[in-house]
């Protein structure tokens, strides 16, 4: 089990007693095994995963370290390492019985897991441009498994707060936690909706691959503006479109096989909601085409993934007809 109260002394300590005080309860409403089907048998596969000792915790790499798989203890060891593709360990069998992986990559005990996501790319295109992390109180909303998470606790960060409502993701991130040991790191199953009105507790929020999910992109800009501290960084990267200020694309129906994309603006649009919701000192940083070497079907993610959704003729289009997915990264600062 996690022991949150660090995290409820955090919240008090940002003056943010509003959500200290109500999230035990949401914790435990979220994770009522009766709510969901699967949970209770992912939580059961977390519990009987030992805790490991380890002292290699690597945080600054592409790939979040934990472990050698020298250290693993015997009962974990002897399988068939011979064949490509063959379980290394019982471990293993664990972590892919989590299956599907889409944020990493991890390294466990010797165990590569290569996920959709190359996550890492995401991070090296924002790292060098963020304010420093050292000693602040970071919130990452729409986290996933907690990928980016362990990068902020790398760079410093005093504490991290991650947020997703998919329980997936977030039985993935206590595996790891369990095998990390304890850290000031911590994934909550929510949505952003779900935090207290009036926080202005974290020192830098994190929005990345979210805004195009949302019905309301500015109802969403000005809940991440609630949750800074005046003067706090924001860090958004978003599907994009090309074009000039005013021009936003709302799929009629489907983006790239997916029902729940709204709003795909330029970013000239995108500069001007962030003005418009409260924003000063607003800077982009990076666009980037995503390229299928960067989200791709792996054993440990086997759906389909990017290149099954562009058009078959034309990359430059997705199935449906539309602008391939392009994303921008802005950083700006609360007033």
């Amino acid at each position: 089990m996690i022991d949150y109260q660090p995290l409820y002394n955090a919240l008090i300590d940002a003056k943010a007693e509003a959500w200290a005080k109500i999230l035990p309860q949401q914790l435990e409403q979220s994770l009522d095994q009766s709510k969901h089907g699967d949970l209770a048998q992912w939580q059961a596969l977390v519990d009987s995963v030992p805790h490991i000792p380890t002292a290699h915790r690597v945080l600054d790499a592409d790939a979040v370290q934990i472990g050698r798989s020298d250290e693993l203890p015997d009962e974990y060891c002897g399988g068939d390492f011979s064949h490509p593709g063959r379980l290394k360990s019982p471990l293993q069998s664990q972590l892919k019985a989590l299956r599907p992986w889409r944020k990493g990559p991890y390294n466990l005990f010797g165990i590569d897991i290569d996920t959709e996501w190359r996550s890492d790319w995401k991070w090296d295109r924002l790292k060098d441009h963020i304010a420093p992390l050292e000693h602040r109180l970071v919130l990452d909303v729409g986290c996933g498994n907690g990928y980016h998470c362990w990068r902020m606790l790398g760079a410093g960060a005093k504490m991290v707060v991650g947020i997703d409502p998919m329980l997936l993701n977030v039985m993935q991130f206590h595996l790891v936690r369990k095998l990390y040991g304890e850290a000031p790191v911590y994934v909550l199953p929510m949505g952003i909706e779900e935090l207290p009105y009036g926080l202005k507790a974290f020192d830098t929020v994190f929005s990345m691959g979210v805004l195009y999910h949302r019905r309301s992109p500015i109802d969403h800009l000005l809940e991440l503006r609630d949750c800074l501290k005046p003067g706090g960084e924001l860090v958004l990267e978003t599907l994009i479109i090309d074009g000039g200020l005013g021009q936003v694309l709302l799929p009629e129906d489907r983006y790239a096989r997916m029902r729940n994309v709204w709003f795909l603006p330029s970013c000239d649009t995108l500069i001007s909601w962030l003005k418009r919701c409260g924003f000063k000192n607003i800077r982009l940083i990076d666009v980037s085409v995503t390229r299928i070497e960067e989200q791709r079907t792996t054993e440990w993610m086997t759906f389909h993934s990017l290149k099954d959704f562009l058009d078959a003729d034309n990359p430059q289009l997705t199935c449906e007809g539309l602008p391939a997915p392009k994303r921008a990264m802005v950083i700006a600062n609360a007033a």
